[in-house]
């Protein structure tokens, strides 16, 4: 059975306030402030600030990525944010 409602590769359904939320996030993205350039470098800014923050990539069961996109949205945080706290805490215990 298809659905008519429109989603993402993940599965997690596209809805308009999801899709505002991502246009929001997507404007808030920008390099450059009044007119300056604020990053220089390739690719995204550091996390630290100081220093290169590497970047990971890892495969997810699209129900798992879902589910983390949907948290994500819920609580207000971007996908890299909700990996990244959970990644601290499961080291921290």
């Amino acid at each position: 059975m298809t659905s008519d409602k429109p989603t993402a590769r993940s599965g997690v359904e596209l809805t308009d306030e999801l899709a505002e939320r991502l246009a929001d996030e997507a404007e808030a993205d920008d390099d450059l402030d009044a007119g300056q350039v604020v990053h220089a470098g390739r690719g995204r800014p550091s996390l630290s600030g100081r220093q290169i923050s590497p970047q990971v990539t890892f495969r997810l069961p699209s129900e798992l990525r879902a589910q983390a996109e949907e948290r994500a949205f819920r609580e207000g945080k971007t996908l890299s944010t909700l990996a990244r706290e959970a990644m601290e805490r499961y080291l921290a215990s």
